[in-house]
């Protein structure tokens, strides 16, 4: 027997023992609830923890199954963080129910009285999930039978029915929670389990009924036997006025409360509302008690109120149970996706309490000691609210606060990684506001973190990320992670570091002063601060495309042997001499007899034939032109989509048999070496390279009618109409000069789509495609990839940013370009460059754009854009610049320009020799 005080101290007594004891062990305790088995007992504290004692000969205790009897209380430690609403014990086994309605069980289970499905014994708490989003609001348990019910009032019952005791007019035992269906209409408000009997109560009807053994009178029926559906019992006829009970003269609304024992049954008529009625559960912080918190002037209540405050937010239990969405009954809808949250309320709670600094403190210190104890493995989503709630309480920019976030980062961190997954997914169901400032916290937190260990690569040959960075950018990815995969809830610069530019400095990609080469060899002090970079790489989300690009360059360049920790051990360059007019085959020839080692030189290309020397602008114009030759329909190597001018992979491989291994390694060249090679590829390509799987959206992109008629198949709210269709499993495909139709399922041609599959079909022709029609020609075209480019930082990139720096882009902003541009031998208020400039705006779109080619050997802006373009405007000094006409060649970012001081001779040769160049590159 357990008695509770009502200052929360339990008192226990034995059969075998006639004196009561204090339980010292759960002294320090407040509890709430006790629950008594055959023997085993369970109590609750305020605090939100479940201590249980006895007999665990079925694991009814919930701790395992290591000890079979204990008389000290034990923390069951998988409930850690729920926080529970009521608790309940059966003879041999044990139920909780938390305050979103999860109902867990375990200890015997021959009858299936743990509603599990199965009659296997359970040593642990096991979750019912036959009960989720039932609305479960309490619970009961008979010596091997359980009820529960519903916040609707309906009362499912499993287990043991030998007597009748589930209600179901039958005796056989359940497994599964079941409706009673005989109560169906009559809103039940209690229920209560004896051993072999089951009561409930039905408010509106004031009516108990029973159920179940009736041996020794327990039905209330007037005789011993039994009943296997619910019947009334006659109450006494003075209880029976009109839902008033008599109080002398006047009359007040009566409390009915039914009690089941082992055979027993007990109805109370309770005068007035009785404590004992309700339950007290695990402590929360509600509105009222908070504006008592922060109203309170008393200096006699602050002692209560910082018991309190410490109580509720030093315990996982209490925290989570706190701020619940019960708007439309939200909280019952907890799930992996759902918190059952509403975290306007805690950011109010928020906002109340940092207006009282010393209540407000007080919180604080509480949260911090709750943070050095964190659970690692969660039992339920209902336990990891906490990690939503405890951000937005730490909201404050000041020292404590990066500090709680760190150590909040340490506690997700070693989450493991099913509960992980868990929080994810809650974090992508967040509103944008709160994701939003969860991120906004730990960029903050890293870009603090980050200016220390720029100092510190500064100063020290071991470069090492400390432990608080690696767990502010940790999370920092994670979270990137996760928006990424809700599609981009908020911008990505939202997840920038603007620190890192200060390891590298702004400029170094603009041709102004040394090159890149002559930077690193003139900056040897850069080498831990790129030691540095490399390391933080580990984190991609931090980085912005042109941090990206600064990272994949020292990359190439540590493989070009123009950097190493060591000293500068520069590689000779790859010479490709090849003939403009065979020039496939003798490029194909080349990279056949490469030996692997070849590809990690810089590519210096010679046309045969041509004075050309390659300072990065044949090599741009080569990948261009050949890039042209590939993909022209006339070449017969990739399919070309009409109606959307791009190009993709055959079914089948044309020609030779290393014809995409071949193209992709050409295509890893032209990265490893940073040219622009704009194949017509959709962004799929860049995604499949990268490991994301495209979707539907990229076949819109790649065949926009296709894409197009699938959106219309998943957007169709008629069965009929989509019988109608009279599509199946299957796609019809060219294949040599007929159609056949291909399975996109076994028996796919007998499987007409309806609204049920329909998202199955569509992503099983989506993935046909991109990925089963195309296996071998696209493996081909990877292994190549890798092979042309043995850097590997190139995955840092997003498949838009990777799609950008191979086409590069078409925005042009030529006033820009005339405002970077650098002068040698000229001032910019020289006469020539004045008139040249006035000639150069005047030309149509298309020439600017040729002009581009001319200097670069494309006509597009690289990656990082118009803005990090430039040039150089040289004094061509030869008396006599006509002489050196008709020699037109790409002379990458630097214009030799003669001195006309006629803005009308300067038009005319400028336009001639541009005309001439555009018919050299055309040929």
């Amino acid at each position: 027997m357990l008695i509770l005080s009502s200052e929360g101290k339990l008192i226990s007594a034995t059969a075998n023992k006639s004196e009561m004891r204090l339980l010292k062990e759960l002294r320090d305790k407040y509890i709430v609830q006790i629950a008594c088995g055959d023997h085993h007992s369970m109590a609750l504290s305020k605090g939100g923890e479940l201590f249980t004692w006895g007999q665990n000969s079925h694991g009814q205790l919930g701790v395992g199954n290591q000890i079979a009897f204990t008389d000290k209380p034990q923390l069951v430690q998988e409930l850690r963080g729920i926080p529970l609403a009521q608790i309940a014990t059966g003879g041999t086994h044990s139920l909780v129910l938390s305050l979103s309605g999860a109902v867990y069980s375990w200890g015997k289970n021959d009858f299936g009285q743990l509603g599990l499905g199965d009659t296997e014994n359970k040593y642990y708490p096991s979750y019912i999930r036959a009960l989720e989003h039932k609305k479960t609001v309490y619970i009961s348990c008979g010596g091997e039978h359980t009820a529960v019910l519903s916040q609707d009032g309906l009362v499912c019952t499993f287990g043991a029915g030998d007597y009748g005791q589930l209600g179901h007019n039958s005796t056989q035992n359940e497994l599964t929670p079941r409706i009673v269906a005989e109560l169906f209409g009559a809103r039940v408000s209690q229920i209560a389990c004896g051993r072999w009997h089951t009561l409930v109560y039905v408010p509106s009807l004031e009516k108990v009924y029973s159920f179940g053994c009736g041996a020794e009178g327990q039905l209330g029926n007037g005789d011993t036997s039994n009943q296997l559906i619910p019947l009334p019992v006659e109450l006494p006829s003075d209880w029976v006025n009109g839902g008033k009970v008599n109080q002398g003269n006047s009359t007040s609304k009566k409390v009915i409360k039914i009690i089941a024992g082992g055979n027993q049954s007990i109805v109370l008529c309770l005068k007035k509302k009785n404590p004992y009625v309700t339950l007290n559960g695990t402590a929360t912080a509600e509105d009222k008690e908070v504006d008592k918190w922060i109203s309170n002037s008393d200096p006699k209540q602050w002692e209560n109120i910082k018991k309190t405050i410490w109580l509720i937010f030093s315990s996982e239990a209490c925290v989570n149970g706190s701020f619940l969405d019960k708007s439309r009954d939200k909280h019952f809808r907890t799930s992996k996706e759902i918190s059952g949250m509403d975290m306007s309320a805690v950011l109010l709670f928020y906002e109340k309490m940092n207006k009282k600094p010393r209540v407000f403190q007080e919180m604080i210190s509480a949260v911090e000691k709750l943070l050095s104890s964190l659970s690692s493995s969660p039992s339920s989503p209902e336990a990891l609210r906490l990690y939503l709630i405890i951000p937005v309480l730490l909201r404050g920019q000041d020292n404590m606060s990066d500090c709680l976030l760190d150590r909040l980062a340490a506690a997700i961190l070693s989450l493991q990684q099913k509960d992980l997954k868990v929080l994810e997914s809650l974090w992508s169901n967040l509103e944008i506001s709160f994701f939003k400032d969860l991120v906004s916290m730990y960029q903050r937190v890293s870009r603090i973190n980050l200016s220390l260990f720029i100092i510190q690569a500064r100063s020290s040959e071991e470069v090492t990320c400390e432990p608080h960075l690696n767990r502010a950018l940790k999370m920092l990815q994670i979270l990137y992670q996760v928006n990424s995969s809700a599609g981009f809830k908020i911008q990505e610069n939202n997840f920038y570091i603007p620190e890192v530019k200060r390891i590298w400095g702004q400029d170094w990609h603009l041709n102004e002063g040394p090159t890149y080469e002559q930077w690193i060899k003139n900056e040897i002090s850069k080498r831990l601060e790129m030691r540095a970079l490399l390391k933080l790489t580990a984190y991609p989300c931090i980085f912005d495309m042109q941090d990206k690009i600064v990272v994949y360059e020292i990359d190439r360049q540590i493989l070009f042997g123009l950097y190493n920790t060591n000293s500068f051990l520069p590689r000779g360059p790859w010479f490709l001499e090849i003939r403009r007019a065979h020039l496939v085959d003798d490029v194909w020839q080349n990279l056949r007899s490469a030996a692997p080692k070849t590809f990690e030189k810089f590519l210096q290309v010679q046309f045969v034939g041509e004075q050309g020397i390659d300072v990065g602008g044949l090599s741009q114009e080569f990948f261009t032109i050949i890039t042209r030759e590939l993909c022209c329909p006339e070449a017969q190597i990739f399919r070309c989509f009409e109606d959307s001018n791009l190009i993709w992979f055959p079914s089948q491989v044309p020609g030779s048999e290393d014809t995409f291994f071949l193209i992709g390694t050409l295509f890893g060249m032209a990265l490893y070496n940073m040219k622009i090679a704009p194949f017509h590829f959709p962004l799929a390509l860049y995604k499949k390279l990268l490991d994301i799987p495209p979707t539907l959206e990229d076949l819109k992109e790649l065949s926009p009618t296709e894409g197009r008629n699938l959106q219309e198949i998943l957007d169709e709210d008629y069965d009929d109409i989509l019988e109608n269709m009279m599509i199946d499993f299957t796609i019809m495909k060219k294949q040599g000069g007929s159609i056949v139709s291909i399975e996109l399922k076994e028996n796919g041609a007998d499987i007409p789509i309806t609204k049920h599959n329909r998202k199955e079909y569509v992503d099983a022709y989506v993935n046909y495609v991109f990925n089963e029609s195309v296996k071998k020609p696209f493996e081909d075209f990877r292994s190549g990839f890798l092979r042309g480019c043995p850097a590997k930082k190139w995955k840092l990139f997003l498949p838009i940013e990777f799609l950008t720096v191979f086409r590069g882009h078409t925005k042009y902003d030529w006033k820009l370009l005339e405002e970077n541009t650098k002068y040698k031998d000229y001032e910019k208020s020289d006469q020539t460059i004045k008139n040249f400039w006035t000639v150069f705006h005047e030309l149509p779109e298309e020439k600017k754009k040729n002009f581009l080619a001319f200097l670069t050997g494309t006509d597009r802006i690289p990656a990082e854009g118009m803005r990090h373009f430039q040039f150089t405007i040289a004094d061509f000094k030869k008396e006599n610049p006509d002489l050196f006409h008709p020699i037109a060649n790409t002379c990458y970012h630097v214009l030799m320009l003669p001195r006309y001081s006629n803005e009308e001779i300067l038009r005319e040769k400028f336009l001639n020799a541009l005309e001439f160049y555009e018919k050299f590159s055309l040929s």
